[in-house]
């Protein structure tokens, strides 16, 4: 039986990296893996955590998700000429003040988390159309579904992404291609350390009132204290991904902990599994009948 071919972005650490070596040491070798990173140079953890397993089963491609033609290259380079399975997942944060964030700064987190996840559908969305079937999971966040302070522009791009995938989750089960977000809190990962942080100390913070300042030394204690307290380890994550992954009719969302905040179970209630199924019956009602 041919493998499923897995294409995954951000495998340089983190979720990305654990899932990339999960699916690629199944013991019957059911998966192909293109596990995909901006920077080579850092691929040595990834290959170190698979040192003895399969050979055959993993590739390393160099692919920058903010460079459409990085993108198109690494989708050329994929030997099977096809994708199955399809998981963006690279991601970064920015913490701070609003007023001492950079134009460059912001331009950059919707540049990798929102346009980084669409222009990479976008580019395999027409092979996985023609094959009629595929799945899609993206990395989530409970900040995409509830305001964070002091992560206004995260949040935005994770507000974004959300609209973006539920908007195409409606189209495609037209297509036999399930769309699924993968809802994760604080997760022990290199998030943290290569998060666009303002540090307390930072210059730029001589700009900001002192009320704003008191309260954003208390939400980086708060974050302290979460990630100390709560945060979960990648093997969690990536059990909820395979449960995605496996599922002969998966969700759209999957939530990697039922700690969340009471206010993210209400926002959601709604736009579930059925949600997307009326929203299809109405939009497409006239092509149906």
């Amino acid at each position: 039986m041919d493998k499923k071919v897995v294409l995954i972005t951000g495998c340089s650490s983190g979720i990305g990296l654990s899932l990339a070596v999960r699916l690629a040491s199944d013991p019957d070798k059911t998966f192909k893996v293109y596990a995909t990173m901006r920077n080579l140079s850092k691929k040595e953890r990834l290959l170190e955590s698979m040192k003895g397993l399969h050979r055959d089963t993993l590739d390393i491609l160099q692919m920058d998700v903010t460079d459409r033609q990085s993108i198109l290259d690494a989708r050329d380079r994929i030997v099977e000429k096809r994708i199955n399975i399809l998981v963006c997942n690279a991601g970064v944060g920015l913490m701070g003040p609003l007023e001492v964030q950079s134009l460059n700064s912001m331009r950059h987190i919707l540049e990798v988390n929102l346009l980084g996840t669409i222009q990479t559908i976008q580019a395999f969305l027409p092979k996985m159309k023609a094959q009629s079937q595929g799945r899609i999971l993206v990395t989530g966040s409970t900040g995409g579904l509830h305001g964070l302070p002091f992560n206004e522009v995260y949040c935005a791009s994770k507000f974004a992404v959300e609209g973006a995938c539920e908007s195409l989750a409606i189209l495609l089960q037209h297509f036999n291609i399930h769309v699924s977000l993968i809802e994760c809190g604080p997760v022990n990962t290199d998030f943290l350390v290569n998060l666009q942080k303002t540090e307390l100390g930072d210059t730029s913070l001589q700009q900001v009132d002192t009320q704003t300042l008191r309260l954003y030394e208390k939400y980086l204690q708060h974050c302290r204290s979460v990630f100390q307290n709560a945060a979960q380890d990648t093997e969690d994550i990536v059990k909820v991904f395979l449960d995605a992954i496996q599922s002969p009719s998966p969700a759209f969302r999957y939530f990697t902990s039922t700690t969340g905040a009471p206010v993210t179970q209400l926002k959601v209630t709604e736009p579930d599994e059925s949600y997307i199924s009326a929203m299809s019956k109405i939009i497409f009602s006239t092509e149906e009948q």
